[in-house]
This record gives structure tokens, sequence and C-alpha cells, in this order.
């Protein structure tokens, strides 16, 4: 019936996307919520194009899923071809009227909940149509597997499989309040820090915090501090909150601790010396690698770069 052959034809696109999305991301809820559909609905597209080419092209078992080999050339053959017609069709779509459709963002706790997400209610003035999903989690996700269109970095180093966009400088700051300092002095040598109730960030290992300073004239002198106190945290908000209750010497990222310095709830420690290896130098937007940067992720990048120009 070569109506009913055509007819289908016409159903290729979306089960070969659902079935790269498979590829791609190694599961059907995964998939499903990459395209914004129902899992039973993705294992339908795809059992639909296995009937209609006569092949099984997913092995699925209770625990994974993967391609037979049918399936992976015929991902491989069909995936650039797809890519670039979506990538036209997107680009038609832009040119045609107001940016729409979903975003899904991942960023660290911390930055998201202090910066990212005040950011968001002047975007969504601007760009309605626009909808975005912000996942906080300071685990550093694989973007493409996980389905995210942008993740926002703090790091000295973007990958360079990624496109990164530079949002502001950052820097670590070594802070106490002025009750604790008051109370327990204020150590003018790192080497001192280790007389010191200290709040590290909490990672595997021993706690230790490295600074440098650059002499005139010299080479930098750089100094490794093994530091102890009775409290650790992987949040940066928790250890800020821990310093302003006089708990000890927290050393925090700008953007976290910077409101509570700018008011004097919060003094920086050792001044002439410089908190290095421990966070970032910057902010980053990451998004993966494309020869087209979607209107929506460039359009957020921008409004983040906006709203962080000036630092912390």
């Amino acid at each position: 019936m070569p109506v009913r052959a055509e007819v289908r034809d016409e159903l290729l696109w979306s089960q070969l996307q659902a079935l790269i999305a498979v590829a791609r991301l190694g599961s059907f809820t995964k998939a499903a919520q990459r395209l914004g559909l129902s899992k039973a609905a993705v294992s339908q597209r795809v059992a639909d194009l296995e009937r209609h080419l006569d092949q099984q092209l997913v092995q699925r078992t209770t625990r994974s899923v993967r391609l037979s080999e049918a399936g992976l050339r015929l991902v491989e053959q069909a995936e650039p071809g797809l890519a670039l017609l979506s990538r036209s069709l997107g680009e038609a779509r832009e040119a045609a009227g107001a940016p729409r459709g979903l975003l899904r963002v991942t960023a660290p706790v911390a930055l998201g909940r202090q910066h990212v997400a005040p950011a968001l209610p002047a975007f969504f003035d601007r760009y309605p149509a626009l909808r975005i999903e912000l996942d906080l989690s300071d685990r550093l996700v694989p973007l493409a597997q996980e389905g995210f269109d942008l993740a926002i970095r703090h790091t000295s180093a973007p990958p360079e499989t990624h496109v990164a966009f530079k949002l502001c400088a950052s820097r670590a700051l070594l802070t106490a309040s002025p009750a604790y300092l008051a109370r327990a002095g204020t150590p003018q040598h790192p080497a001192e820090l280790a007389q010191h109730r200290c709040l590290p960030y909490l990672r595997p290992g021993p706690a230790q915090w490295f600074f440098e300073r650059v002499s005139e004239g010299g080479d930098p002198e750089r100094l490794r501090v093994p530091v102890q106190g009775f409290f650790r945290a992987s949040n940066s908000e928790v250890l800020r909150d821990a310093a302003l209750s006089g708990l000890g010497i927290a050393l925090l990222p700008d953007f976290s601790a910077g409101e509570a310095m700018r008011d004097g709830r919060l003094v920086e420690v050792l001044p002439d010396w410089r908190p290095v290896g421990f966070f970032g130098d910057a902010i980053y937007a990451i998004h993966p690698w494309s020869s087209h940067t979607p209107q929506g992720v460039r359009l957020l990048v921008e409004h983040l770069k906006g709203a962080m120009s000036g630092g912390y």
C-alpha cells in the first residue's frame, strides 16, 4: 500500500528524533524529558520505527538501554542531517518572530540561589514566551547526556569541548566576623591559621588551604596550610552563615561573601595573601558545542552577563 508507506515516512522525523535522544541519553526516561514527551510516547515512536524498518534498533533490559548494531548505524548516518535540518528550522523560526521554547539550565546551589534565580524575573518580562527549568546542583552534570542547554559554572578552566561564555570574574576571600577576630585574634600570617577555628569546605581528604603572595621584584611566595575546625559543610552559604555567627574563619567565593563584606558583618583576613586553587576565578555559562547557538540560549547568556557584569 504505497499511500500508507508515504504516511509512515512523514512520521520518520519524530521517530528518528526519539531514537537519537535515546541513543545520546541512554534512557527512555531522559529522552522523554528532553523531548517534552511521555516515556510511553518515546517508546512507541521507537517501536514504530523498528516495525517500519523491520529491524531491532534498541536492545532493552531491566537495567539498561543500548542500541543494536543496526540502531547505531542508523543514528550515525541520520543524526548529522537531522541536526542540520533542525538548525535550519530553528534559524527560520528565530527570524520569524519572538523567541520561544524551553531552556534547561543547571547551576551550583549557592550561585543559583543568590544570583541566577534573582536575575530571571527581568528576563521573563523581556521574553515572556521563553520557559526555563533551573536545576540547582553542585554535581557537575554531563550537559548533553542529561539534556541541559546551559550550565552556569564557577571555574578557571571551562571544558574545551563546550562553548563557554565568561559572565564575570570571581575570587576567593578569607573571611571572619569582627566578633570572632576580637575574641580569637587576627592572624598575621597563613601559618597562624593552624591555631584558629576554621570552617573548611567539605571535600574528600584533609582540609588545606593554599595561599600566594607576590613580593616586589621576586617570585610569588606560595604556602600550603592544613586547617581544622569543628564544622565543615558543602555549601558556601552555610559556611558564610557559620562565619557570621562567629564560629570561625571561612574561605568563601565572593558571590557568597560580597554582601556581608560590604556591610561589615564579615571582614577580610590576610588581605595581602591570595587564596588560590580552591574556587574558580570566573563565572562561565557553558553550552554543549554546536556550530549554532540557539537564540534562547544566546539571549539568556547576554542577560546574565549584563546582570553579573559588575561582579560581586
